[in-house]
């Protein structure tokens, strides 16, 4: 079964914003085709959101908003868009958390990865395991 997992905006995130951390390496395994990375536009609007319009992260990481459009770009082309997401509603405590699912659910994805705590207390949902992105790159590495 070759790996499949939905990055969360939280991952997203700290891949821009570290490169060379986990996350960043994630996203270029992705972008590699390693694994298929499956996303909505909502995980991406999301994402934006937070690079744009957060002001303590603009406020401690330089970066133009040309940057932050630039990356999404590279992560639309990289991603598995998934446009038809099953309506999903009180999955997960954070109502926000409700896309991620569905959208691992939409792309029969075989994992999330996210840091966010409410996610990563459900450990799985229909089937799909949740884990950090650390645990991941343990994953792939061990794939070969």
């Amino acid at each position: 079964m070759r790996l499949s997992a939905v990055l969360d905006s939280t991952v997203l995130v700290s891949a821009f914003l570290t490169p060379g951390g986990a996350a960043d390496a994630l996203v270029d395994y992705a972008k590699a085709g390693c694994f298929a990375c499956p996303l909505a536009e909502d995980i991406l609007a999301e994402t934006a959101r937070m690079l744009l319009e957060t002001p303590r992260i603009r406020q401690r990481y330089p970066y133009a908003d040309a940057d932050v459009h630039d990356y999404l770009q590279g992560l639309r082309q990289a991603a598995l868009l998934v446009s038809d997401l099953p309506h999903l509603s009180g999955a997960v405590r954070d109502p926000n958390d409700d896309m991620i699912l569905a959208c691992a659910v939409g792309a029969s994805a075989s994992h999330v990865v996210t840091r966010d705590d409410d996610l990563l207390s459900l450990d799985t949902y229909e089937g799909i395991t949740i884990i950090t992105p650390e645990a991941f790159l343990m994953l792939l590495w061990s794939a070969g």
